[in-house]
């Protein structure tokens, strides 16, 4: 037995009858707040560079998705299903996004990449081919996400879609992060003085962001359909 065949011996032990009153009483719903605590965590221990707690870490994360897929094989969602189906739905979605590692000889040739900046002209592609009912490049970006993190998400999008031009020079020029944090901190120390929520606000502003990307989309799928039926006549 591995030690992750053993993990998951282990979680489906305190799961069932006559094991932990606590564990069987678990959703995936009240497991939510752990996976949080559990990832920002190991977040942590990634910045400070700990090696032992970055492997602590992970194993907390690993046991988040341990227990949602021995949860699942009850049947909490529906159709069952187990840690070996999300291994398997993760392994093609893996091999599907690089092929220019796992494709087939054209594929090979049409993504060969030899830099991680080759890789990402591409990336969008191969997520859309994926999932073919998105008809956004923000769709699949939680919502929920803490907004500068939101933002920083839906910029990029922003930059690729051509809203925003990368190229364009920093409305505020800095070196380094220790100067980008202390800019932040400022702003949220301005904002407490003013009576201001810098996460509402600031989530407030990718929203408009955001529903200008989706009207810029909109226009442009327009322009498309125009000049294809003019083609046609």
């Amino acid at each position: 037995m591995t030690n992750l065949d053993e993990l998951l011996a282990t979680a489906a032990t305190l799961r069932a009858p006559g094991g932990c009153p606590w564990d069987s009483e678990q959703t995936h719903q009240s497991l939510v707040q752990y996976l949080l605590e559990e990832t920002y965590e190991l977040i942590e221990a990634i910045e400070t560079n700990d090696r032992a707690a970055i492997l602590e870490e992970l194993g907390d994360v690993l046991y988040q998705v341990v227990f949602h897929s021995d949860l699942a094989s009850t049947g909490s969602l529906g159709e069952p299903f187990d840690i070996q189906d999300v291994a398997a739905v993760t392994t093609a979605k893996m091999r599907g996004r690089h092929p220019h590692v796992f494709g087939n000889p054209e594929e090979l040739e049409r993504f060969a990449a030899s830099t991680g900046e080759d890789v990402m002209l591409n990336w969008e592609a191969h997520k859309m081919r994926e999932k073919p009912e998105r008809s956004s490049v923000l769709d699949g970006i939680p919502q929920n996400l803490p907004a500068l993190a939101l933002a920083n998400k839906v910029i990029g999008k922003a930059h690729k879609l051509g809203v925003l031009d990368e190229a364009a020079p920093a409305a505020i020029p800095m070196d380094n992060e220790a100067e980008l944090g202390g800019l932040l901190l400022a702003i949220c120390a301005a904002a407490r003085a003013n009576g201001l929520d810098p996460e509402r606000a600031l989530r407030e502003s990718v929203r408009g962001l955001q529903a200008e990307m989706r009207q810029y989309e909109l226009e442009s799928a327009g322009a498309f359909d125009a000049g294809i039926i003019g083609l046609a006549e």
